[in-house]
């Protein structure tokens, strides 16, 4: 228990850590842009005037410590800035849009895992045979598939053509209407998470039949235990250990194309938020947005990190 304890510790530890250092490079990157932000809020034809006071009245003409100083307090009290000429808050605007991120990536994360289990015991119970080889072959199609080609393809087939899933409108909220957000979800879900289906599909049959080689297998086999139950309490377990690390690089593939599928069918999250940003040159509004999807990125690794950890006892004796 005093090593699970302190191994949690160390990812706790780390995360702040981490947080700090992310917050220093993306600063820096977008200090470094081109980009006029009094210029690009008030518009080209501002006077000079009008452009220096909006610098001096938002900082712009202090040095790059005294602005990541500034930039770092307002951060410590949940204030990101403002963009826009209305001063829009920054923070609440991505508090309008991470949560439908966030949703999009908890259910292509679902989809995901479901089916890649499924299929790779499935292909690891049939080894060599005719179902492994379809899966296999299934897995590697899937890998090759990109995100945003599915994305469009599924808009074509199920929404122009047969009409059975909106892929653009409004999204309803989960609580007043479960059955419109599934429908409005499901499209993009899918398109995100079927590359990671076949990524994960072969990590897991490639650990099933690591486990299912082992001594203990044939031992429990040979003592009249069902196969199934030895595959159900043992043998998957101890082959998800692998898998579950994978998985924690796999979710910052899946925040990531979030932002982009959530273009392609109009979903108002964070990728919405961060074109807007592009397209206007709001230089507060993109680096919020990349600023908070970095962090959510380390905090679920640190979460699946501990989660590795709490899955194989070896670790804890480390």
């Amino acid at each position: 228990m005093n090593n699970l304890l302190r191994l949690i510790g160390r990812r706790l530890i780390a995360l702040p850590i981490m947080v700090f250092g992310v917050t220093i490079l993306v600063f820096c990157l977008m200090a470094l842009s081109p980009i006029d932000e009094a210029t690009a809020v008030l518009g080209e034809n501002a006077s000079q005037q009008q452009l220096d006071q909006y610098r001096d009245q938002h900082g712009l003409n202090d040095s790059l410590l005294v602005r990541y100083g500034n930039f770092m307090a307002g951060l410590f009290q949940g204030n990101l800035g403002t963009y826009g000429a209305n001063n829009a808050s920054v923070a609440d605007r991505i508090g309008e849009a991470l949560p439908v991120t966030l949703q999009l990536t908890f259910m292509g994360l679902i989809i995901a895992i479901v089916f890649s289990v499924i299929l790779g015991v499935v292909s690891a119970l049939y080894r060599d045979r005719w179902p492994d080889q379809v899966i296999r072959v299934f897995s590697i199609a899937c890998i090759a598939t990109p995100s945003f080609w599915l994305a469009v393809l599924f808009i074509l087939m199920f929404s122009s053509t047969l009409h059975l899933l909106p892929a653009s409108g409004p999204l309803p909220a989960f609580g007043e209407d479960p059955g419109g957000w599934f429908a409005r979800m499901a499209l993009p879900a899918v398109a995100l998470g079927i590359p990671v289906i076949g990524q994960m599909t072969r990590v897991i049959r490639t650990s099933m039949v690591e486990e299912l080689d082992k001594d203990y297998v044939r031992t429990a086999l040979g003592g009249g235990i069902p196969k199934g139950v030895v595959v159900a309490r043992n043998v998957l377990r101890n082959a998800l250990i692998t898998p579950v690390t994978v998985l924690g690089l796999r979710i910052g593939y899946l925040i990531g194309g979030a932002v982009v599928i959530e273009v392609i069918f109009n979903l108002p999250g964070m990728g919405m938020a961060i074109l807007s940003g592009i397209q206007s040159n709001y230089v507060m509004l993109v680096q919020g947005v990349v600023l908070v999807v970095a962090i959510t990125f380390i905090i679920i690794n640190i979460i699946v990190d501990m989660l590795y950890i709490l899955i194989d006892p070896r670790i804890r004796s480390v």
